[in-house]
């Protein structure tokens, strides 16, 4: 089996591949590049730099699975992979701690004014008096997106005192009730907070869920932060927010388009801006890797993965439980296939037993 990895990949990650597959590092530079080598290899491991279009999938006559270093899947054309079976994968796990605690210090860092404060002393100034701060204590935030990154983020927020709102709607509110999170509309939470930030992926339905309109209806002085991705937020009108006074300061680790050279934000005083840092610690940049590699390893022999965008997958800790029965099911699928042939249209299953009360039959997929 070959895997191309166009993308840094740490040293753990690659010794996991080398050992059941030939390895080969190309960091193809544009999609032509990558469209010209892809299709001799079954899988392919990209992180955010490498973009995988719908020609270079086509290409891709092996391929049987692309592994996405990260959580965003962005990159990849996943309708078209879906359409060619291909599996996709992510590591949604890898990085969560690393961009939780990259929240809270932008977060921190908005309330006090730091990076503004520090420029200003490396400038030879004391001006104390200038950068009036914030506590954070018994002030509200608002929470967009209450995935795994949310949800540390809310944990770490409740222990610093702050009053806790929550909008996802696919999330049960008694999810996240048990962290002090209180489930709200997505207007009554723009209304109510006092800081907000962004934990969600980008797609059609969160392209600029901030925008003009939103900003409108936020308090006076409200702080804004996004740790997830660039294009959630309309920069031009968070960019005019600032300006009105509306909006009293944002921290962004990620913007539309990168580098930001263009982006109206930049010359904002009331910006903190960083690289697209969420993921950049050394613990994080090992998780990935090594979890990438099982998982397309796995992909590779035909086993249950535990993260695919666009396969249904249980939760790790439910497939543990029901993983006896997967190769009785496989069996049992390829004997029907021979005695029907063709293809299932619908398939109808009956519980009974404790499986009946399994989160197994409860689970929503996608």
């Amino acid at each position: 089996m070959k895997v191309l990895v166009t993308d840094p990949l740490s040293a753990e990650g690659m010794e996991i591949l080398d050992q059941e597959t030939e390895v080969t590092t190309n960091f193809c530079e544009n999609p032509e590049e990558l469209l010209e080598i892809i299709s001799e290899f079954d899988a392919l491991i990209v992180r955010s730099g490498t973009k995988v279009p719908a020609e270079v999938i086509d290409a891709g006559v092996n391929l049987k699975v692309i592994g996405r270093a990260g959580v965003g899947v962005d990159n990849i054309d996943v309708r078209r992979a879906t359409e060619k079976g291909i599996m996709v994968i992510n590591t949604p796990e890898s990085n969560t701690i690393s961009a939780a605690e990259h929240t809270i210090a932008l977060l921190t860092s908005l309330s006090r004014n730091v990076a503004k404060a520090s420029a200003s002393v490396k400038k030879g100034e004391w001006k104390r008096g200038h950068f009036l701060g914030v506590e954070l204590y018994e002030k509200t935030l608002g929470i967009i997106g209450l995935g795994k990154i949310g949800i540390e983020v809310a944990r770490r927020c409740r222990a610093m005192g702050m009053n806790l709102l929550g909008y996802d709607p696919y999330v049960p509110p008694e999810q996240v009730e048990k962290i002090g999170v209180k489930m709200v509309s997505l207007e009554d939470l723009l209304q109510q907070s006092d800081f907000i930030t962004l934990h969600l992926p980008l797609v059609n339905s969160t392209h600029h869920i901030i925008g003009e309109k939103e900003l409108a209806q936020m308090k006076d002085g409200v702080r804004i932060i996004n740790c997830a991705r660039g294009g959630l937020i309309d920069e031009q009108a968070l960019c005019n927010a600032i300006d009105e006074g509306k909006v009293a300061g944002a921290a962004l680790d990620v913007v539309e388009t990168d580098p930001p050279y263009e982006c109206p934000l930049i010359k904002q005083e009331n910006v903190v801006l960083t690289p697209h840092l969420g993921a950049s610690t050394r613990e994080a940049q090992v998780n990935v890797a090594i979890q990438v590699a099982n998982q397309v390893l796995r992909a590779l022999r035909g086993e249950p993965v535990d993260y695919a965008v666009n396969v249904p997958v249980l939760m790790p800790e439910v497939l543990e439980e029901v993983k006896p029965f997967l190769s009785l099911m496989r069996m049992l699928g390829s004997l029907y296939m021979q005695f029907f042939g063709g293809t299932v249209e619908e398939l109808e299953i009956h519980y009974s037993g404790e499986i009946a009360a399994n989160q197994a039959r409860s689970s929503k997929w996608f």
